[in-house]
């Protein structure tokens, strides 16, 4: 059997993280699920470093899914550190935005986003994404963790935390 799927959610409004969670629970998944609320956070939380050192208390993710629109450092200010000189530039990520902006979807993709999903707007169809994420990721295999501190991966924890 697979491990705990780590999915780390980067995303700076707190009522989509609660939809989020709940969506979670209803499909009864309790994958190890993180969260930050801003682009700083998501990176220093994937370099390891301040609050986010302890990495067993913060696994690597094996999934980002990223907001665009967030505080400090914007969504594709973080995939574009993610894709460029990072020791995480694997990392599956998901954007997971409001925004249905043709420019933006394009923008993700050309910074080699893995997908792009625009926020469902109901209850229905964020169980239905969450379901989908939760079957798709049942069959992939991820790369082999890079080294350094990245490379710590988390098979226990199926709580949901935030710093």
């Amino acid at each position: 059997m697979k491990p705990s799927l780590t999915i780390l959610l980067a995303e700076d409004n707190g009522d989509d993280v609660f939809l989020l969670t709940q969506a979670l629970r209803k499909i009864g998944w309790a994958p190890s699920f993180h969260v930050v609320s801003d682009g700083a956070e998501a990176v220093a939380y994937l370099e390891g470093s301040g609050d986010y050192g302890d990495r067993r208390r913060h696994p690597f993710p094996d999934i980002l899914l990223l907001d665009l629109n967030m505080p400090r450092r914007n969504g594709f200010e973080v995939l574009e550190w993610i894709r460029k000189d990072s020791p995480c530039h694997g990392l599956v990520v998901h954007v997971f935005s409001a925004s249905a902006r043709p420019a933006d979807v394009k923008r993700a993709y050309d910074l080699n986003a893995n997908s792009y999903v625009v926020k469902p707007t109901s209850m229905s169809e964020l169980i239905a994404f969450v379901s989908a994420l939760r079957t798709w990721h049942e069959f992939v295999v991820f790369a082999p963790a890079t080294a350094g501190s990245v490379a710590v991966r988390s098979e226990a924890s199926s709580s949901v935390s935030s710093p």
